[in-house]
């Protein structure tokens, strides 16, 4: 049975890769998703595959908040009452989560690859929030649409490669090997666009494009399905070129956004990559 309706396929196909947009979805009450079987899939993750946080947080954070991963299950099962939110990484390593990953994004597979060409490193992310609850502002490598599956909560998007959200320095040290928090400030709120979804909805975010969530008055379970495209990965290795000719002294302008090909800096980039990886 499809997930995803006529309406999304062509809306989807219409805003992919670069316009966040809502779309519709019937994966609620999906039993791998609700949150007996979110705790029982948390005491199967490796603790490096879990993050526990408070969720009384800023929008902006400026380092890793304090994890207690170990209370990861017990927080899933009291997540009304916990004050947290807990995010479950790449659940594809369970088999039964990595088919329900390759069946949702086998259905709009005609759309992206039409667009960014074959989806590389499939992924999926299982959060379970606390009433208001903030995961604050960061930003991913990543094509993303968030599925909500029970509750409500709010996307702030911000555009994706504006200078003012994220300083092209931040984008550089990120794909170098950083963290995706980012600094914030509350005069770039002017540049944020909300999107309410509520279950059956979802919302696709852009590579790199900006954001942060602000949940319901209830609590919450969302699933995140991911992807990389080729398009992807020049853009961050252009990212590390304009990092390295910085270091130099020389400001770089920064990577087009798609359908942009930067392919001389990430071939650039690849290059001085191989050279150092033979030189080790």
């Amino acid at each position: 049975m499809a997930i995803f309706p006529q309406s999304t396929h062509e809306k989807f196909a219409e805003n992919y890769p670069e316009v966040p947009h809502i779309l519709q979805h019937g994966l609620d009450h999906h039993p791998l998703l609700e949150l007996d079987a979110l705790a029982d899939l948390a005491r199967r993750l490796p603790l490096g595959s879990i993050e526990c946080n408070s969720g009384d947080q800023p929008i902006g954070v400026d380092q890793v908040p304090e994890q207690l991963r170990e209370q990861a299950a017990d927080t899933i099962l009291d997540i009304a009452e916990a004050g947290r939110w807990v995010c479950l990484r790449n659940v594809e390593q369970q088999p039964e989560y990595a088919e329900l990953l390759e069946q949702l994004l086998a259905e709009l597979r005609p759309e992206i690859e039409a667009k960014t060409g074959p989806m590389i490193n499939l992924q999926s992310f299982l959060f379970a929030t606390s009433p208001g609850g903030v995961t604050p502002y960061h930003f991913d490598p990543e094509h993303n649409i968030l599925l909500q599956l029970r509750g409500s909560k709010v996307m702030t998007v911000f555009p994706a490669g504006n200078p003012v959200c994220a300083p092209d320095e931040i984008h550089e040290t990120f794909h170098a090997g950083g963290r995706p928090e980012l600094p914030w400030k509350d005069e770039m709120a002017q540049h944020g666009t909300d999107f309410e979804i509520g279950a059956g909805e979802a919302v696709y975010v852009p590579v790199m494009a900006p954001h942060y969530v602000t949940n319901g008055p209830e609590i919450s379970i969302s699933a995140s399905i991911t992807w990389r495209s080729e398009w992807s990965y020049i853009e961050s290795d252009a990212r590390c070129f304009n990092g390295m000719v910085r270091r130099l002294g020389i400001k770089p302008k920064a990577p087009e956004r798609w359908p942009g090909r930067n392919l001389a800096k990430a071939y650039g980039w690849r290059m001085v990559r191989k050279l150092r990886e033979f030189a080790s």
